[in-house]
């Protein structure tokens, strides 16, 4: 199934402002992050981790799941197929596991907002720098595969071209 011109251009400004606003998001939260585990102010470190869990809760997880969704969308509605080449089928594999790690790390977020908004002092909180970073480099790589869409086709997506190739030499073949 093929989407028409407008509505493909729509999915694809909504999938690339999401995937996009991912990033900037995950940018902002790493920031967040190295002052929460390196500040010495109890009530930056606090402020910290809170912000942390309102940029997760509020715009991390809806970007994510909104650029997965869209991103599913444009492959199933394009002609480059959800099986067909291998760029496409790691960019949603990546995308998939991002996002089950992040969905899995926001219960280790909520938990240090819920210590800094206690009183507790929230300076030995060991943060979630290694997520975040990781998460980071991950969505980086997927930009950088779907920005130069390296050959190769699965067996499926060979077929498939070889299918249609056969497909369209029967019908441009000269009748009797």
């Amino acid at each position: 199934m093929t989407m028409t011109p407008g509505l493909r251009k729509f999915t694809l400004a909504v999938h690339l402002t999401s995937s996009v606003g991912w990033t900037g998001a995950v940018v902002a939260y790493i920031a967040l992050d190295v002052a929460a585990v390196t500040g010495q102010d109890v009530q930056m470190v606090r402020a910290a981790f809170l912000a942390m869990e309102l940029i997760v809760r509020y715009a991390i997880v809806p970007l994510a799941l909104a650029a997965l969704l869209t991103g599913l969308v444009m492959s199933l509605g394009s002609p480059w197929g959800l099986f067909r080449h291998y760029w496409v089928l790691i960019t949603l594999v990546l995308t998939i596991l991002t996002t089950v790690v992040l969905l899995v790390e926001t219960q280790t977020i909520g938990y240090m907002a819920e210590v800094a908004a206690s009183g507790a002092d929230p300076r030995g909180l060991p943060g979630s720098l290694p997520h975040s970073v990781g998460g980071l480099v991950v969505l980086l790589v997927i930009t950088v595969l779907n920005m130069y869409k390296p050959r190769g086709l699965t067996p499926y997506g060979w077929r498939k071209q070889q299918e249609e190739s056969k497909q369209r030499a029967e019908r441009t073949a000269p009748g009797p």
